[in-house]
This record gives C-alpha cells, sequence and structure tokens, in this order.
C-alpha cells in the first residue's frame, strides 16, 4: 500500500512540474525523426529517471484500460445485483436445502443415500434437457422482451409447453422401463469398498418410483418461471422457490423420520416431499403470474388462442435444437463422469453425492452470473445495443471470475467441516472432503466456462455452443475419465483433477470466441 501511494505521488509531482500553460504535458523534439515525412517522436521531458517514469505511466495506463474493460460503475453492478440476487437466493435457499434433505437421508445410512444421489443424477439428465429444450425459445422470448413484442413473447411460452410437455413423456417412459438398468451401472464398482450394493438398488428403485410424479411440475415451473425471469420478473420466482423450500424441509423432517405422527418413510419420504414442494412452487407462480395481467401482460391469451406460427416454430426449433442435443449429451457426459468415479466403491458414490451438494450451495453465487449473462446481455442484443452488450459481458465475466475466488477460498478453508455432518464412513468423509478441496480450487476456471457458455448463447450462436460443451465433453472428457478409471488405480479425487485440467483447453477456446464476437446479433425482428 505504501509503495503505491509512493508511485502516485512520484507521478503526480513529476506531471504537475511538467505542464505547458495549456495544461498538456510539456515535449521536445526527437532529432532522429524522419524529417522527409515530417513527422516527430514526442516523449515525456523528465530529468534523468525519464525512462523509469515513462514506464510507470505504462504501466498506470494499462491498469486504467483494464479496469475500464473489465470493471463497471455502482449503476452497472447495482443492475447486475438486481437481477441476480433474487436468483441466487432462490437456488441459494433451493441449493441449502437439498443439502439439509442430503444429511437426513443421509443420516439413514451410505446405502439410502448412494441411492438417493444415483437417482438425482439420473433426473439431472432430465433437468438439464428441460433446461435446453426451453432455453432456445428463451433467447428469443428475452429479445422479444427488449423490443417490447409481446405476441412474440406468447409465442415462446407455447412452444416451451409443447416441448416441455414432450421432454416430460419421453423421460417417464425411459424411467419407468428402464429406470433399473440405469441404476444398475453406477453399482458394478469395487465392492471392497464398503456398503451393500443390493441395498442400495432397492432404495434407489423405491426413490425413483414415486419422484417421478413431480417431473410434470418441474416442467411447468420452468416454463413459468423462465419466462418471467427472461422479462426482467425475478422476485416471483424466487419467492415460489423460498414457498416450495419449506414445503420440502419441512415434510422430508416429517416423513423421512416419522416426526409427528407422520409415518416413518425414509427415502420414500423424500421423495414424496420433492413432489409436494415442486407442485407448491407451480402453483404459487401459475396463479399469480395469471392474476396479475398488468405486470405480465404476455401471458394473456396464451392459452385461450392456441397457436403457434409455422415461421416461428421453425425459428425456435432451429435455433434451440442444437441447446436440446447439447444440454443433454453434456448432462449425460456428466452422468457418465459419475459412473467412472462410481468404479471406486460406494465410499466414491457417497462422497462426490456429499461434495457436490455442498458445492452447490456455495457456487449459487457465480452461478447466477450466467442467468444475468442470459437476460442482460440479451436484452441488449435485443435493442440492437451491441456494443454495450460486448461491454458489459466482459465485466459480467471478470465479476463472476472474481466471485469465484472468493467462493473457492471459503469452501476449501470449510472443507473438513461438512462431511463430519452425515452417516457414513470415514472413507466417504475424507473422499468427500478432498473432493471439495479440489472444487474450490477450480471455481474461478468453473465461473469463466459458465459465463463464456451463456455468453455464446446469448446470441443464438447454438451450434458454437455445442461444439464448445457438449462437443467438447464427449470428444476430450468422456473418453480421459473412461481410459482413466479403468485403466489405472488412480484415486478418485485425482481423476476430477486431470478432467478439470483438461478443461484448461475449453477457457482457451471459450476465450477467443467470445473476443471474436460472433455471438454479438441480434435473432429478432
Amino acid at each position: 500500500m505504501m509503495m503505491g501511494h509512493r508511485v502516485n505521488a512520484t507521478l503526480s509531482h513529476w506531471l504537475t512540474l511538467h505542464k505547458d500553460h495549456r495544461g498538456k504535458l510539456a515535449c521536445r523534439r526527437d532529432l532522429s525523426c524522419n524529417a522527409s515525412k515530417q513527422l516527430c517522436c514526442l516523449k515525456p521531458y523528465a530529468p534523468t529517471s525519464s525512462a523509469k517514469t515513462y514506464t510507470i505511466i505504462s504501466q498506470m495506463s494499462t491498469l486504467e484500460k483494464l479496469k475500464t474493460k473489465y470493471v463497471g460503475d455502482s449503476d452497472f453492478y447495482g443492475k447486475i445485483l438486481k437481477i441476480s440476487v433474487p436468483i441466487m437466493l432462490q437456488t441459494g435457499i433451493t441449493n441449502l436445502v437439498s443439502f439439509l434433505d442430503n444429511i437426513m437421508v443421509g443420516r439413514t445410512g451410505t446405502e439410502q443415500m448412494s441411492g438417493v444421489a444415483i437417482v438425482n443424477q439420473l433426473i439431472f439428465v432430465f433437468f438439464l434437457c428441460i433446461f435446453g429444450g426451453l432455453a432456445g425459445a428463451g433467447l428469443f422470448t428475452a429479445q422479444y422482451y427488449g423490443s417490447k413484442d409481446h405476441e412474440g413473447i406468447r409465442q415462446t411460452i407455447r412452444y416451451k409447453l409443447i416441448l416441455g410437455a414432450l421432454i416430460t413423456a419421453v423421460a417417464i417412459t425411459i424411467f419407468l422401463t428402464g429406470g433399473e438398468k440405469l441404476i444398475s451401472l453406477y453399482l458394478s464398482g469395487n465392492t471392497d469398498a464398503g456398503g451393500d450394493p443390493a441395498a442400495a438398488m432397492a432404495y434407489a428403485k423405491e426413490y425413483l418410483l414415486i419422484i417421478l410424479f413431480s417431473l410434470p411440475a418441474f416442467t411447468m415451473v420452468q416454463v413459468y418461471s423462465n419466462t418471467l425471469r427472461e422479462c426482467s420478473q425475478t422476485v416471483v420466482p424466487m419467492k415460489a422457490g423460498m414457498a416450495a423450500v419449506a414445503v420440502n424441509v419441512i415434510f422430508n423432517y416429517l416423513l423421512i423420520f416419522g416426526k409427528f405422527g407422520f409415518p416413518e418413510m425414509g427415502v420414500r419420504g423424500a421423495a414424496l416431499a420433492t413432489v409436494l414442494a415442486r407442485y407448491t412452487e407451480f402453483l404459487i407462480v401459475a396463479v399469480w403470474t395469471h392474476r396479475n395481467k398488468e405486470l405480465c401482460p404476455y401471458f394473456e391469451g396464451v392459452y385461450s388462442r392456441f397457436s403457434l406460427k409455422g415461421e416461428l416454430v421453425k425459428k425456435f426449433f432451429i435455433t434451440g435444437f442444437p441447446l436440446l442435443v447439447n444440454e443433454t449429451l453434456w448432462s449425460s457426459g456428466i452422468a457418465i463422469l459419475t459412473q467412472c468415479y462410481s468404479l471406486r466403491g460406494l465410499s466414491a458414490v457417497a462422497a462426490q453425492n456429499i461434495s457436490g451438494t455442498v458445492s452447490n450451495v456455495f457456487n449459487v453465487v457465480f452461478f447466477a452470473m450466467g442467468d444475468a449473462v442470459a437476460i442482460i446481455i440479451g436484452q441488449h442484443l435485443g435493442a440492437g445495443d451491441f456494443k454495450r452488450a460486448r461491454e458489459e459481458d466482459a465485466r459480467i465475466i471478470a465479476f463472476a471470475v472474481f466471485i469465484a475466488t472468493i467462493v473457492g477460498i471459503l469452501l476449501f478453508s470449510l472443507s473438513g467441516v461438512f462431511p463430519r455432518f452425515y452417516n457414513t464412513t470415514d472413507e466417504a468423509k475424507l473422499i468427500a472432503c478432498h473432493f471439495l478441496m479440489a472444487q474450490a480450487v477450480f471455481s474461478p476456471q468453473v465461473a469463466f466456462l459458465h459465463t463464456t457458455y451463456f455468453t455464446l448463447r446469448a446470441g443464438g450462436n447454438t451450434v458454437i455452443t455445442f461444439l464448445f460443451d457438449s462437443f467438447f465433453m464427449w470428444i476430450v472428457s468422456v473418453p480421459l475419465a473412461y481410459f482413466v478409471s479403468r485403466h489405472t488405480d488412480i484415486y478418485v479425487v485425482w481423476i476430477y483433477v486431470i478432467l478439470q485440467m483438461a478443461d484448461w483447453i475449453k477457457c482457451i477456446i471459450g476465450h477467443i470466441l467470445v473476443k471474436k464476437g460472433g455471438w454479438v446479433k441480434k435473432i429478432v425482428r
């Protein structure tokens, strides 16, 4: 700090002494200039330390450029926080309750926790399919809102409803007919590592059959909440999510452990509580939306005049299909990576479940920046303000990385605390601690990739998004994990570290793609 003051004082003193009567820096002509071209080199006039002072000026100039490019003003951060804080709160509370739910299930035993974790990993693929399917139309929603086209927004809502229903029906069919086979893929690991795979399978099947009832409600929540967020209405989805969280945690406690006269249902109670929470969230957000027509005029007539324009359906599909494929392949890739980890035994499955649940509570802070990119940058692009879109995108990415660094330090320092809350083996607790430490170290990298992904997606460049995200997953990450998990006996956490280091290639590609600006375009008329 003292060195900084000394540099500033020296620079200020030099500038004061060497200004002419017009307030400009004094200069002298360099006799070596090319006179024939009537050019001259201007050099700051200074005493014998001029070279050193000139270096300081150059360094200060570079810092100012970086600050201008990557740091916004108070209005900019106020706008980001206005959008991201409700999303952070909603997702953060949801993830916090998931953590508490996870602990409740974890208190019943390793097999119960592993069975639930495996099913949730499979359901995660469905979640991402819904996100990807709706995201394509969501790009248009944000830009239609930016151009104040309410009928365009209605078209996107109807498209989301139809596509969401189709994806949900397919998912339920797959889980009912092939759920047991999918679950068994995660229970074929090292049986010497502890745990009872047969018991874990039984608990997983119980949980799956009930949790399937929540999928339609989840889809409807995403249609309504995403549309509201894309139109800058972020508070109501947050409140609905908080209400759902309260229902979830209360009924988890009552039904898992059989408190206050409720039956003790174990993992079945956890699933039933989730179903109740999903329908509570949907009812709240749907009722509010249709009662407040002045705030949500784009929802008026969505069902009564249910029609879709063929040219728009084609446009939505062409833009959104790569996102749907991308999210499906990416989430399937994540499921396969998890399966590779599971080859190290049930302790590894339990440990990854613990670490994933805990890290999600922390990561929500910078993951919300992805939503900020989608909403803010999408609206700038829709309004045709391309210069502002590029400037603010760079600042959001920088802010996300900064926040992730702080979050990573905090997570690393607490990595040994959270596993102690679980009723599982000491080995699973130790592996979970190591997973958390590794995840903390790579948090800034994850934040950069997350916001870069949403940047590339904002302008509808979904083919590039597909190549950047899931193509890389299946060409690099999945083969690497498959080879390392099956042909080496390397510690499971080191597998995770190797995969994260492989993502350095992705970081370089993402930086180049964002800088080139192929995503800077308006996709609505």
